[in-house]
């Protein structure tokens, strides 16, 4: 063989070696929690990576822009996804899951069983079938356990699923992980607010605010009892007013600290050593 042909061989298998050696200095598994609030315009999409890079992620927002999002936290050569869970059937919840599914390689798919009336949710299901994903349904009561981490289900209940309101059908769930506890909200209401006060204990470090700020959501009682150190708002440019005012105030006069997508871009949060670190992109 040509020695310059040999030398390129030992040259490529040396970069070879230096990479995979940069992967596992550099991106092994961390032992904290991290929390993406993903900067998808005005829908909602979360990222919820745990100790050991076990990923979840909560919704996919109205468009592909989840893409470049996940782009900005994955390595090049991570292409799987452990759980992806679709709060409700809306547009702006699910529609960037399709290019989501497309693209990864996807450990289970779940939600409440409750379908939409859109074409694009068709789409949805054909993605899930034609890519062999499994499919859960889970409601209120069940948990999603992983080491010491938890995710419990509380809402919805079968007396919600069989509301006429979508946003009724939306998962609520409250992640414990690394010492913190996050409530995951979908677009729920003060109805339904008030009903999981008074059944669960919601005392949280960190809020998913429900339905972007909406002024049918966040009520002060519920707040209250909630008491989150961090409140996050996925939100994006609208003609509803969202995040209200009133939101925002009630936010603030419990002393949360208030990050808004359209505002801070993608905020990670970094849970470990009884702390949490804020990163935003703005």
């Amino acid at each position: 063989m040509d020695r310059k042909v040999i030398y390129s061989i030992i040259f490529i298998l040396i970069l070879v070696n230096s990479f995979i050696w940069w992967e596992i200095l550099f991106f092994g598994p961390s032992q904290n929690t991290e929390i993406y609030a993903l900067d998808v315009g005005q829908g909602d999409s979360e990222l919820v990576v745990l100790p050991g890079s076990v990923k979840i992620l909560i919704d996919g927002g109205p468009n592909n822009k989840i893409l470049s999002q996940l782009n900005q936290i994955f390595r090049p050569t991570d292409r799987y996804v452990d759980l992806v869970i679709m709060s409700h059937p809306q547009t702006d919840h699910f529609i960037g899951l399709i290019d989501v599914l497309k693209r990864y390689k996807v450990g289970a798919f779940i939600s409440s069983g409750k379908s939409g009336p859109a074409q694009s949710f068709e789409d949805l299901v054909k993605t899930i079938n034609g890519n062999r994903i499994p499919a859960v349904v889970l409601g209120e009561g069940d948990k999603i356990k992983y080491a010491e981490n938890r995710l419990d289900i509380l809402s919805p209940s079968q007396a919600l699923l069989q509301s006429a309101e979508p946003n009724d059908w939306a998962l609520v769930m409250k992640l414990i992980s690394n010492g913190a506890k996050t409530l995951f909200t979908g677009d729920i209401d003060e109805k339904i607010e008030k009903t999981l006060a008074q059944r669960y204990d919601l005392d949280v470090d960190i809020l998913k605010v429900s339905h972007h700020g909406s002024k049918f959501s966040s009520s002060e009682d519920f707040l209250k009892t909630a008491t989150p150190k961090i409140a996050l708002i996925e939100v994006g440019k609208n003609s509803y007013g969202h995040p209200t005012p009133q939101v925002l105030n009630q936010l603030a006069s419990i002393g949360s600290q208030i990050f808004r997508t359209y505002k801070d871009g993608m905020i990670k949060l970094v849970i470990g050593n009884s702390k949490i670190d804020i990163f935003t992109q703005k």
